[in-house]
């Protein structure tokens, strides 16, 4: 990093003034555009990324169906909010006991239950919605299950991507395509809802649960015709709870991912919260329909998908930390200004901003745990990971739907746009410690020689 910039007002961030800019202009150039898709050269890989694109696709079609539909009926933001909570509380319960299976078990054989678990429950859905019979409770229930797979599919999920990659270098990439594949689902499936849900006689979002509900079976197939080596299991096996403590001090021992793993549980529980409220927005805000929703909900998942894009051109995971910094604290700031938007050409372009900012955060996060952690303690580490970021959102989600009850929903989205831009700030004046007790692992790993600049 050059001197003059560390003199300035920022050093641990390294801040200039042309930062904003570099972070939405400065995509990867043709250079670095060959990065783009290194992962795919594995035939794993590319099996897994089109089965994942197809299933998403309709998970996030699905999302954006039950907020809308719990909304039609009941009209009240807290049944959002509970919504989120039991959408992922389960997850936050059951993380570090699916971490912990998931290093024992095989992982494809996890992801095949839990995505077959996933499927029938959007199956049984779209039955009770189509016919006629669905209730909130219903959803709710569905909503749980859901949760409960969570647990064990993400923490499967995560470490069979470096089963499946075959050059280790690429896995930066494969975990910068697994985000952009998500958001750009994210963005294509709420605008797909939004359009069967208007186009529908009656009960569109039960046509949105059967999409989804079918679309689980690519994955699945894409799963089972996966080629993976037998993993060696280890000679003595330790009883579940001693794994499960290990997994934890490994994961809050080590000062650089525990600083990672509050930063994302603060966003998680103050920030990203603001989605859940969208339906509010969209109809009491912007007096709009479920097509003023879908759009709200894609323009984030389209800024998620330029963010991912921008990881995607990366070659290193050097310099993470200081753009997690800024990143985290432009997502509270552009989430203040949404707040404040009573127009819906205003509301989406700071949706763009904040879905970008904060997915670069995110799988920047991601990126880093994923390079530090060491390969017996993968499942355990990303349990946690998951935890802390999915147990901090359904205390967010029922937290801002209570507030926004008392205060509105757009106060509460303001409140927690600036409690996670303070956030930012106080990782980022932690980054150069950080930097220092991270330099010896990414020296041995190869990574960086030993006289150079961390993240």
């Amino acid at each position: 990093m050059p001197a003059h910039h560390k003199a300035q007002a920022w050093p641990c961030l390294g801040f200039n003034r042309y930062t904003p800019l570099m972070l939405f202009f400065r995509l990867p150039t043709a250079e670095r555009a060959k990065f783009f898709f290194r992962a795919l050269r594995s035939r794993n890989y590319r099996l897994f990324f089109l089965g994942q694109l197809t299933s998403l696709a309709g998970t996030w079609m699905s999302l954006m169906a039950m907020g809308w539909l719990v909304y039609r009926l009941t009209n009240d933001p807290f049944m959002l909010g509970l919504l989120g909570f039991c959408m992922h509380v389960p997850t936050f319960i059951l993380s570090p006991l699916g971490g912990a299976l998931v290093d024992r078990w095989n992982r494809r054989t996890v992801m095949i239950v839990a995505q077959s678990v996933d499927m029938l429950t959007m199956l049984t859905l779209a039955t009770l919605t189509l016919t006629g019979n669905v209730e909130v409770w219903h959803i709710l229930l569905g909503c749980s299950a859901l949760g409960i797979a969570k647990a064990f599919d993400l923490p499967a999920r995560q470490s069979l991507v470096v089963e499946i990659i075959e050059h280790r270098d690429d896995l930066p990439n494969a975990i910068a395509l697994n985000s952009s594949m998500f958001h750009g689902a994210r963005m294509l499936g709420p605008v797909l809802g939004g359009v069967i849900i208007w186009l529908a006689p009656v009960n569109g979002e039960g046509f949105c649960f059967l999409l989804d509900g079918l679309s689980y079976i690519a994955v699945i197939g894409a799963l089972f015709a996966l080629r993976l080596t037998a993993r060696r299991e280890p000679e003595t096996r330790k009883h579940l709870l001693h794994d499960m403590r290990e997994g934890f001090a490994h994961a809050f021992g080590f000062a650089p991912m525990r600083a990672l793993m509050i930063l994302m549980g603060t966003i998680a529980l103050v920030g990203i919260p603001y989605g859940t409220l969208l339906p509010a927005i969209a109809r009491d805000v912007l007096h709009g329909t479920e097509r003023t929703y879908s759009l709200l909900v894609a323009a984030g998942g389209m800024g998620a998908f330029v963010g991912a894009m921008y990881l995607a051109g990366r070659s290193s995971v050097l310099g993470l930390g200081r753009i997690i910094a800024i990143c985290t604290i432009m997502f509270g700031l552009s989430l203040a200004l949404f707040s404040f938007s009573t127009h819906l050409a205003f509301s989406l372009p700071l949706l763009v901003i904040a879905g970008a900012v904060s997915m670069v955060a995110m799988a920047g996060t991601n990126t880093i745990i994923q390079t530090l952690v060491d390969d017996a303690m993968r499942g355990r580490v990303m349990s946690f990971f998951g935890m802390t970021f999915m147990g901090a959102m359904p205390m967010g989600a029922l937290m801002a739907g209570k507030l926004a009850t008392i205060i509105g929903p757009t106060t509460t989205i303001m409140i927690g746009g600036f409690a996670s831009a303070l956030a930012g700030v106080a990782f980022g004046w932690q980054l150069p410690a950080l930097r220092e007790i991270v330099r010896p692992i990414y020296v041995e790993r190869g990574i960086l020689p030993p006289m150079t600049e961390t993240n």
